[in-house]
């Protein structure tokens, strides 16, 4: 990733050669003004981070500020669009509580 988060990174293909590839991220944020989750999709987290605290969003204007607490990364826009859309499903929810175990259980 580049300095400026904006999720460009360099991969050695065949033969060599040198490419760019744009990642995706899925990613996790809390309110720190009520403890509401947000999971969103983004090629440039750091940006995306700072619209939310900036009130730039419709669903998280009202509670901000926010904090990045997990993110993913995906080669594939599909794969990470994916993934966003299970996360918001119950299960997926289930999935990530019980993956940031020691995260909630320490930041109730």
């Amino acid at each position: 990733m580049n300095g400026y988060g904006a999720g460009l990174i360099f991969l050695k293909g065949p033969g060599s050669e040198i490419s760019k590839a744009i990642m995706h991220y899925v990613y996790l944020i809390r309110s720190e003004a009520n403890d509401q989750l947000y999971i969103g999709y983004t090629t440039n987290i750091k940006r995306r981070i700072l619209e939310h605290n900036r009130g730039e969003n419709q669903s998280t204007k009202h509670y901000k500020p926010w904090k990045l607490i997990f993110a993913e990364i995906y080669i594939e826009e599909m794969d990470a669009k994916r993934r966003e859309q299970y996360l918001k499903t119950n299960q997926g929810s289930r999935l990530l509580k019980r993956m940031l175990k020691e995260y909630f259980y320490r930041h109730p």
